[in-house]
């Protein structure tokens, strides 16, 4: 889907990431991308960081994130900025939705 216009929900692939995640790769170019990340209560975004700067807009659901050391609960509405190589991860508390801004696109993810 790389470089495509239009990106359609249900022309996205779902994939099970297992644990309660999964992952749609939405509208991407080379310098930026749009994940969905769907979350089961209790599921576990596992502690990681990339080199990537990413921006998180909570759709649905509650989460405990741990940026860096310092963890917060969000909520619908809220976003969080993860700079270069910062390490982070969350558990979700309430069944929800995430979406994930990349700068610049995840290669890993295609």
């Amino acid at each position: 889907m790389l470089d495509e216009r239009w990106v359609f929900h249900d022309d996205a692939k779902a994939q099970d990431l297992g644990n309660g995640v999964v992952r749609r790769v939405l509208a991407y170019s080379k310098d930026l991308m749009c994940v969905e990340n769907t979350f089961e209560e209790g599921a576990i975004g596992a502690l990681h960081h990339h080199p990537h700067t990413q921006i998180t807009y909570v759709v649905s659901g509650k989460f405990e994130f741990n940026i860096d050391g310092e963890k917060k609960i969000v909520k619908a509405g809220d976003t969080m900025l993860k700079t270069n190589s910062v390490e982070h991860g969350c558990v979700c508390l309430e069944k929800g939705v995430l979406l994930d801004i990349f700068n610049p696109m995840r290669e890993d993810f295609v």
